[in-house]
């Protein structure tokens, strides 16, 4: 599956890979689709593994640093599974997990931001597709990029 593809090739797929995921959460997140805690988490190993993408290709690091972006695109994974079980009340979710943080200010101030925040919870789908939704497509994806990234860093490995 896909080792007929050169290393770099398949770490530009899955940094490419993750980049896409980000900016498409970010789309979603300006057509109103406010993110959950759970949702925000699973962001920031996409952007890891972007970066770790760019560099490794932009200046020629070592391959064998597709290691880590193996780790990124796997704990993503884990994230979208359990996130995934947490909208279908498989696991327990975060105490609270709300998409914007407290301000200083008044009394009278900190009550209007809190009836203003739009509370998204980790436990209700907020967008499904037949059943399927955002942290079951990022579950599959990302175990996908995983599996691209250890491809391109066992391909290193013989090379080396």
């Amino acid at each position: 599956m896909l080792t007929f593809l050169p290393p770099r090739q398949m770490i530009a797929l899955a940094a490419a890979g993750s980049a896409a995921v980000l900016i498409g959460a970010l789309i979603f997140q300006s057509l109103g689709f406010a993110p959950c805690d759970l949702c925000i988490l699973q962001r920031w190993p996409h952007l890891v593994a972007a970066v770790l993408g760019a560099m490794i290709l932009l200046f020629r690091l070592p391959l064998a640093l597709a290691f880590f972006g193996a780790l990124a695109a796997l704990t993503t994974g884990v994230l979208g599974i359990y996130h995934s079980g947490v909208e279908r009340h498989i696991f327990a979710g975060p105490d609270s997990c709300t998409s914007n943080p407290v301000g200083m200010g008044s009394a009278d101030d900190l009550l209007a931001q809190i009836q203003a925040a739009p509370l998204v919870r980790c436990d209700e789908i907020v967008w499904d597709f037949f059943g399927i939704t955002m942290p079951n497509l990022n579950a599959v994806i990302s175990l996908a990029f995983a599996v691209l990234w250890i491809l391109a860093y066992r391909a290193a490995k013989r090379s080396a």
